[in-house]
């Protein structure tokens, strides 16, 4: 504790507080407002969610570009058929479909459209039925249009990105939570599914573990147990069992107590290394 000249009543105030506070567990930040960074900025800040977005894109496309990724997609043989764009649509999951629904409300007749009668038939396998290169080759395409980009946000942010960072600031937590929770999203969905475990049933097995600051817990503690459910729910996925993203990113950021998620961030997925300078810079 860095101590200040102040008055003895303020001294005697800041003391009592001191002492009457929890302490956390060794190495781990604790409370809303300690450990380094703990500002008024959540993610939705737009420097903050920027961010976000490239802490997602070195997990999910292995570059901090994540503005390149609209273009994105391949079957990374997950079991959720087709993966694209900005942090991973699915054709197996719906939120592809989703996408291209969007993009034709706001652009009737662009190439993608002629796809949603496959899209429809395809969610929940793995199937590329009525797909294939036509439809990966539309996909790239559509990059270059703004509608379709904005079909993309619109999509992440209805699904992923809103609900995590409501819950998380119902939780008591700061930004760095927040984006924890948005991460849970983006990889688990909101529910489980056959052979996923999903971010309610991840948040439910940490509240049996340890209490959200919401309710009286402590922000590092929380989170630590919220992260080792995750952990527990990766590797029941054969084809996501890397937990990199969780050990070597997200946990390392818990145990600094960067609650703010306040740059400079340097992390490895993967076995990569990345680092971040300051928002907008690499």
């Amino acid at each position: 504790m860095k101590l200040t000249a102040r008055s003895p009543v303020v001294t005697l105030i800041a003391l009592v507080l001191a002492v009457a506070a929890p302490s956390g567990c060794a190495g781990v930040g604790t409370g809303n407002s300690s450990g380094k960074g703990a500002s008024g900025a959540g993610l939705d800040d737009p420097a903050k969610k920027d961010i976000a977005m490239r802490l997602v894109s070195s997990a999910e496309n292995s570059t901090l570009d994540w503005k390149a990724q609209y273009g994105y997609i391949e079957d990374i043989r997950d079991g959720r058929g087709y993966t694209a764009g900005i942090i991973g649509f699915c054709s197996g999951t719906g939120d592809m479909l989703s996408v291209v629904r969007r993009y034709t409300k706001a652009r009737p007749g662009n190439p993608l459209e002629r796809f949603l009668p496959a899209l429809r038939a395809v969610k929940g396998t793995d199937a590329h039925t009525g797909l294939g290169r036509p439809f990966t080759e539309a996909w790239s395409r559509a990059a270059g249009d703004a509608a379709f980009r904005r079909a993309q946000d619109t999509e992440r942010d209805r699904s992923y990105f809103d609900p995590a960072v409501r819950q998380a600031k119902k939780d008591g937590l700061g930004t760095l939570g927040q984006f924890i929770y948005y991460d849970a999203y983006v990889m688990h969905g909101a529910g489980d599914t056959a052979g996923s475990v999903g971010f309610r049933t991840i948040r439910s097995q940490a509240l049996d573990d340890d209490r959200t600051p919401t309710d009286g817990g402590e922000e590092g503690t929380y989170l630590d147990a919220f992260l080792d459910a995750r952990v527990a729910a990766i590797r029941k996925e054969p084809s996501h069992s890397d937990t990199s993203r969780v050990e070597t990113a997200q946990r390392v950021f818990v145990h600094e107590g960067n609650f703010g998620l306040e740059t400079p961030l340097e992390w490895k997925v993967y076995g990569d290394s990345y680092r971040i300078k300051g928002p907008g810079g690499s």
